[in-house]
């Protein structure tokens, strides 16, 4: 998998890196999120050393995060050099080893502020997360894209196990606050994405 050079900061609190995989011709997207416990990795896929060393800086790390069985990526690389726990759903944590898995329950609070939501018929084990701070951020993986030439729009149904599904259950999100949303293919939205994502699917 191919390593990012460098990472954005699109807030004190929120940063993102990515890299283009030419084994699935698409680039991938990674996001960070300091909560109250600590800092959360989303779907890590490899950063330099030296951007990852200034991305963590003094702040705990306080588990790795992934949103569906498609985005193992770093994961377990980022958990024994950070010694953190892996959070995802029961299906995904299958990948892991007890001293990493944490599997975690649709609409649980797996920290203080940072919540778990189960999206049916997207990929295997597909799950949101929200982070409740600064407005609310929202983290997808694959069930919603945001690049060119689709723009922000549903995961291809050829890519689902139920798309219907899948758009029923994306509805959820909008139980919660939120001013971004970010992806793990294409680019964050940083400002009233929460009535995007109500325009969307509507």
């Amino acid at each position: 998998m191919s390593q990012a050079p460098e990472f954005i900061r699109l807030t004190p609190c929120l940063a993102l890196w990515q890299a283009y995989d030419p084994s699935v011709k698409s680039d991938l997207f990674a996001t960070a999120v300091k909560a109250q416990a600590g800092l959360f990795f989303v779907d890590p896929i490899p950063l330099a050393p030296a951007a990852l060393e200034d991305l963590t800086g003094p702040d705990p790390v306080a588990g790795i995060v992934l949103t569906n069985s498609n985005h193992l990526r770093a994961a377990q690389a980022f958990a024994e050099r950070f010694k953190a726990p892996v959070f995802s759903s029961a299906e995904v944590a299958e990948e892991f080893g007890a001293d990493w898995a944490r599997p975690v329950a649709d609409a649980e609070e797996i920290s203080p502020g940072v919540s778990a939501i189960a999206i049916a018929g997207g990929a295997p084990g597909e799950t949101a997360f929200h982070f409740v701070d600064q407005g609310g951020t929202m983290v997808v993986g694959d069930a919603l894209i945001n690049f060119e030439p689709y723009g922000f729009t549903f995961l291809p149904p050829k890519y689902c196990t139920d798309q219907k599904e899948m758009r029923r259950s994306l509805g959820r999100l909008l139980d919660w606050p939120f001013q971004r949303l970010l992806f793990a293919h294409g680019l964050p939205i940083l400002t009233s994405a929460r009535e995007r994502l109500e325009t969307l699917l509507r």
